[in-house]
């Protein structure tokens, strides 16, 4: 049987060789060949070798520019390899969450005349973190040949709908006699036995097999068992079969045949296929045994990875790829990722100037979390310190084998069993993540990997998380820094303000509110709203209240036409709107100046109370350079004891698909029909009625005012 390195370039036998010596010569369990689409920028399985085409569908489409190895590879035309789980979980979180098995794997591009696309090759998790020179010599040799067969054939080569299976041919010895014997030695077992070529089809069955799966032994060979036995037609039996060729480890598990025959089933992998023996269970699952169980030998009985444990991990993602804050993680880690695992106790710690400090918890006493709390990362109380700094995870079944390295931790948590999982993002130390249980709990492999790929995800989450708060906080000071931090008490008028930053960005904004003092009686009030949210726009904020402040006491237009000659000398590029109200208390007299801003509402007190949107002249917005001498006329009005005033930004009015001259009106009907209420009450509940409790793409502020 030839090598593959005597083949005629361009037959498509001669590919099919290549690709089964090189898997033959690097020792690999499998390969495919991902093959570049010229419709769309996108890398699309072309031939598998070594494992069923169904085994590796879930990875059969992939962009180049996702974050993976494999789009790697060719994008940076370069060998990656990825020899342990956590390295995967580590450098590419996204693909370990759709990949949570213990293998290694290595992905070349295939370049030649041109870009074709790339040789993803896996090998068992027993073999060594990294390639060895020869090993790697050899891969890049089989990607050299599989590209000269590639570089001879057509300069478009066409894209299977489905992958083709390229069969594995290993010399041995003709089977004839001994499988004569062998079939006459399983026809003879009480148990079923079958065996399974590696695209999952039936290739033998003995008569007890036949009974116990409920077909005829003619109905089964030659096809899929999930595909010819209905009751088998769950995602689950074909995802153990997955596994088991995936890993080449054994898999048990049990399985019901309808109505009430419970079946033990075990798989027995090699790089030939598998061996199946099924038996019946006299009592059904027993009561400890949950719904269908993966385990990864004969002997083992911890949980694998099965195919709800991967939709699982594949849904907190999308869930941890939706959190913002910290707490927002928090939240995601108490809400979903315990239940998931069935921990009791979570623990979220952040590395912060060389100690722990803890960001969220569940499931343990506040008392001994704050103990917790800023730990050094060198402590010998807990793990934690130990697994952020090795990068390794550490899993604890019981007490006794925490009690063996952490005396105390134990005692501290008053829990039975512990994962330990550092959050790491490119090398980067970002914290720990603790998972707890109330009684000794076993990790087998497919759980700590498993683990292992949700600890990648979790850091990602908590790493964007940290970086916003940090900005969130920045913000947040500097806003309260620019607006009053409270406005002055008049004898005869009573005020309400509230401020609300936008729902999404940074949380800044540059919609400002304020109240002057001018005298006893008098008072000036101002309301407006710098173009954007950042921290530009905030800083303008801060010098428009600033200008305001300056001139206040001289006449609204006189006031407001300072204050664009200030911002037209900063020569900004954005601008503001601005409403300025001079308040004569004595007289019973409004004195209005507008810079392009919403009209303020005035509420009539009772008998007949009503709310009118006033009519104010407007003027240009603050900061346009107008080349002369922006006017803003002065509006004079009456003012009414008793009425109240409502100023606002257009945040409050704004809906879209809705005129804002109907959303103020809406405003002015709520005005009417609350304005009785004192301020506090009065300002919640226009703020509700603006849809407060929505997510808000503009922020919103609000000042009222009645005389008293």
């Amino acid at each position: 049987m030839s090598d593959g390195s005597d083949v005629t370039p361009g037959d498509e036998s001669s590919f099919d060789q290549v690709l089964s010596g090189t898997v033959r010569r690097t020792g690999a369990l499998a390969a495919g060949i991902y093959l570049l689409s010229a419709a769309d920028p996108v890398l699309c399985l072309a031939s598998v070798c070594g494992v069923p085409t169904m085994a590796v569908a879930p990875w059969r489409r992939v962009a180049v520019s996702a974050a993976g190895p494999l789009s790697e590879a060719v994008r940076e035309d370069r060998l990656v390899w990825v020899g342990r789980q956590e390295d995967m979980a580590r450098l590419y979180p996204n693909t370990a969450a759709g990949l949570p098995y213990q293998f290694a794997l290595a992905f070349t591009p295939l370049h030649g005349v041109r870009r074709w696309g790339a040789l993803a090759l896996v090998w068992p998790k027993s073999h060594p973190p990294s390639l060895t020179r020869r090993e790697r010599g050899n891969v890049l040799a089989g990607a050299s040949r599989l590209t000269q067969v590639l570089d001879q054939t057509p300069a478009s080569r066409d894209i299977p709908d489905e992958p083709r299976a390229v069969p594995l041919h290993r010399p041995g010895p003709d089977p004839a006699q001994a499988g004569l014997a062998a079939a006459d030695l399983l026809q003879r077992m009480p148990v079923g036995a079958l065996g399974f070529d590696l695209q999952g089809r039936i290739t033998y069955l003995n008569d007890a097999a036949a009974q116990l799966l409920g077909r005829r032994a003619d109905r089964l060979l030659g096809t899929l068992p999930w595909q010819s036995v209905p009751w088998l037609d769950d995602p689950l039996h074909e995802d153990h079969y997955r596994t088991a060729v995936l890993t080449r480890e054994p898999v048990a598990y049990t399985a019901l045949r309808p109505p009430d025959h419970w079946l033990d089933i075990r798989l027995y992998p090699d790089d030939s296929g598998i061996s199946a023996l099924v038996s019946p269970r006299p009592h059904g699952p027993t009561a400890d045994t949950s719904p269908p169980r993966v385990t990864p030998g004969p002997a083992a009985t911890p949980t694998g990875t099965g195919t709800g444990r991967i939709h699982q991990l594949i849904h907190l993602a999308a869930a941890l790829s939706q959190t913002v804050t910290v707490a927002d993680v928090v939240n995601v880690a108490a809400d979903q990722i315990l239940p998931a695992f069935g921990a009791q106790g979570m623990v979220l710690a952040a590395a912060d100037a060389g100690r722990l400090r803890i960001t969220g918890h569940q499931g343990y006493d506040p008392r001994n979390v704050a103990r917790l709390d800023g730990l050094p990362l060198d402590t010998d109380l807990t793990p934690a310190g130990h697994v952020l700094h090795s990068g390794f995870p550490a899993f604890f079944a019981d007490p006794a084998e925490m009690a063996r390295a952490y005396p105390r931790a134990s005692e501290l948590s008053g829990k039975r069993a512990w994962a330990f999982l550092p959050l790491l993002v490119s090398d980067r130390r970002v914290g720990c993540c603790v998972l707890s249980y109330d009684d000794p709990h076993p990790f087998s492999a497919g759980d700590r990997a498993v683990l292992v790929s949700l600890a990648g995800l979790i850091a990602q989450a908590m790493d964007r998380a940290l970086l916003y708060d940090a900005k969130h906080d920045l913000a947040h000071g500097l806003q309260q820094a620019l607006l009053p931090s409270a406005l002055p008490d008049f004898p005869g008028l009573a005020v309400a303000a509230r401020y609300l930053p936008a729902a999404h960005g940074m949380g800044v904004g540059g919609d400002f509110y304020d109240l002057i003092r001018l005298g006893d009686s008098t008072a000036a009030a101002v309301i407006g709203d710098v173009q954007g949210h950042s921290m530009h726009a905030a800083a303008l904020m801060g010098q428009v209240r600033t200008a305001v402040h300056a001139t206040a006491g001289a006449l609204p237009g006189e006031v407001l036409a300072r204050t664009n000659r200030v911002l037209t000398d900063l020569e900004t590029d954005l601008f503001v709107s601005c409403l300025y109200l001079h308040i004569d208390l004595d007289g019973g007299r409004l004195h209005l100046a507008s810079a392009g801003h919403p009209p303020p509402l005035l509420r009539e007190p009772a008998p007949a109370p009503r709310t009118l949107a006033l009519t104010v002249e407007p003027g240009p917005l603050l900061g346009i350079g107008t080349g002369a001498e922006a006017d803003y006329p002065v509006t004079t009005l009456p003012l009414p004891a008793g009425a109240v005033l409502a100023l606002y930004t257009d945040g409050l009015v704004e809906t879209p698909g809705t005129d804002i001259t109907d959303s103020i009106a809406a405003l002015a009907r709520r005005l009417t029909a609350h304005g009785d209420q004192p301020l506090d009450d009065l300002a919640d509940s226009l703020l509700q009625h603006g849809g407060a409790h929505r997510a808000r793409t503009d922020d919103v502020a609000l000042l009222l005012l009645r005389n008293r």
